[in-house]
Parts: structure tokens; sequence; C-alpha cells
């Protein structure tokens, strides 16, 4: 590697109205190249249909990008993609066309992405193996990249922890505020899954509480969604919920199943998510205050974006 590298509940029902509209177009999508697929405000995600399975998807048209996991945010997109023939990844920025602007080797299996807000901060977990600590099992590995000034962030496991953690320590699924600096993720430990809050400046993170896995921080900076294991064991699935960070007050989802995703907020009043399934995942939308029902946005995708105008 290079040393630099509800708003109301009619907004949301109108939400889903017009998401809805173009999940005729996303199960038949357009031909590759026939209405240049860029980055402006809508629903983006990385089909798994058998004929297009792989590639960036949006508004019934595909583009030629393909990756295992996508995000995006201000015109500035991130790509994860596996790398030549042999079983190895890259990390790809991508401009407001879909244009690689850059890329470096990414060590481990893609699992999660991120942007910031403003675009400048890029963000990757991978699932990596052989830590001594985990006797053979996959651990992860989660980094971080300044598009402006170039400094990458390899591992938060790098970073200090307030209170310190023990040398198990594994983070994944960061999300970012709009400072540019800050961020939450989570941390693993003595089978423990923690919300911690960090600093790309100082290195460091402190943790908030117990039971978090894969936060999204709301627009607003107010909220956090995430999955939490069904009795603290990932083998009985996670439930969706979100958490009020100045009260601390959870509030589970309306999703009752199992959804191993990074959550994704589609409004101040909706959350997104993938649900897999046999053969595939779809992209699906609920209220963010635990009211409604789940709503299917866009069949046969995953690793969902969502831009606002």
């Amino acid at each position: 590697m290079r040393s630099k590298l509800l708003l109301t509940a009619a907004a949301f029902v109108l939400l889903v109205a017009v998401t809805a509209g173009v999940i005729r177009h996303a199960r038949h999508p357009a031909v590759f190249g026939s209405a240049p697929l860029t980055l402006q405000a809508g629903l983006y995600a990385v089909s798994t249909a058998p004929a297009t399975q792989g590639h960036l998807i949006s508004g019934g048209r595909v583009a030629t990008l393909s990756c295992s996991r996508f995000f995006a945010a201000a015109g500035t997109g991130i790509c994860l993609r596996p790398d030549g023939p042999l079983a190895t990844y890259q990390v790809v920025q991508v401009d407001a066309q879909l244009r690689e602007k850059d890329k470096f080797p990414l060590v481990g299996v893609p699992n999660r992405a991120r942007v910031s807000p403003s675009g400048r901060l890029l963000a990757w977990t991978v699932f990596v193996a052989g830590d001594s600590y985990n006797n053979g099992k996959f651990s992860t590995r989660a980094g971080i990249l300044d598009t402006v000034s170039g400094d990458l962030v390899g591992t938060l496991e790098d970073f200090t922890v307030t209170p310190p953690a023990a040398a198990d320590r594994n983070f994944w699924g960061v999300t970012f505020t709009a400072d540019d600096d800050h961020f939450y993720a989570t941390m693993s430990t003595r089978n423990h899954r923690y919300l911690v809050y960090g600093s790309v400046s100082r290195h460091a993170v402190a943790v908030v509480r117990d039971g978090v896995e894969c936060p999204s921080l709301s627009p607003d900076g107010t909220r956090i969604a995430y999955k939490s294991a069904v009795a603290g064991d990932p083998a009985r699935g996670w439930r969706l919920s979100v958490l009020t960070l100045a009260t601390g007050r959870v509030v589970p989802l309306a999703e009752t199943r199992s959804v191993d995703d990074q959550a994704i907020w589609l409004s101040a009043d909706a959350v997104g998510y993938a649900l897999r399934r046999p053969g595939g995942a779809d992209v699906w939308s609920v209220p963010a205050d635990g009211t409604g029902t789940p709503t299917l946005l866009l069949p046969d995708a995953e690793s969902p974006a969502f831009l606002p105008t």
C-alpha cells in the first residue's frame, strides 16, 4: 500500500411510492451503457440478479462498475471489488461519473463500506484469517482513507481504546459524523460487541455502550440505526433498532426478520437495509420509529446507498 493513500409519515409514504416506481425496471435492468449511470439523488445498490450480478444499479439502469460492496455520498463512491482472477480485492474510489480516481490493494474479503457525508473519508471492513487469538477463525479489519490528504488508517486496531480493550479486539461497521474526523463503529472483544466513538486525527476510540453492531448515524447526527444479536447470540440472528444518543432510548424496529447488514438512512424517518434470501438479496425499508411494516424497495439487490436531493 502507499503510505498516503417522521420528516412526516407522508414523507415516508412518498419515498416508498417513488422508489417502488422503479422496482419494475430494476428486475429487468436496461442494457449496459444505454443510459450512463452517475451519482445523483436516488437509491443505488449492487445487483444480485443473475444477468447483472455485482454491477451497480439505480433507477432501472446498470453501470459497468462492478463491486462486492458499494457506498457513496456527496459525489464520491467507494467500491470494494475483486482484483483479478485470484482471491484478492481492492478499494476503488470513484467520482460522480463512476470513473476511477484511485485504487489500492485490500487485504481481506469485503464486508462493509462507507463514505463520510462530505465525500472526503472512505471506510471499509473486511474479513481476515490468521489472528493468533482467534484460533484460525475469521476476524475483521476496518480501515479509513482521507481522500484529500491521502492519509491511510490501515486498521482501527492500532487506535487507543478507552477503557483499554484486550488483544482480541476487532472493529467493523464505521459510520461518520459530519466533521470529517469523528465516527462510530463496532468493537468486539471478549464476546461483547460495543458501540465506540472515535477520532481519526487522535487515533483513539472510546466505548459508548454494549450490544451495538453495524451502526448507521442519522442525517442529523442524533440517532443510530443498528443491529443487535437476539438474546446476545448471533446464532439466533439480529434485530434492527434505533438508539437516540442523547437519552439512550432504544426503539426496536418493525422488521422482525434477521438482518445481517449495516442499515442506511433513507430520510429522517426511514431506514433501508439488505435482507438476504436463498440465491440473492433484496433491499427493504422500515420506519425508524418502530411503527409500520417493512416495504420492499429494490429486489435482487444488496449493499444499498441513498443519495438525498
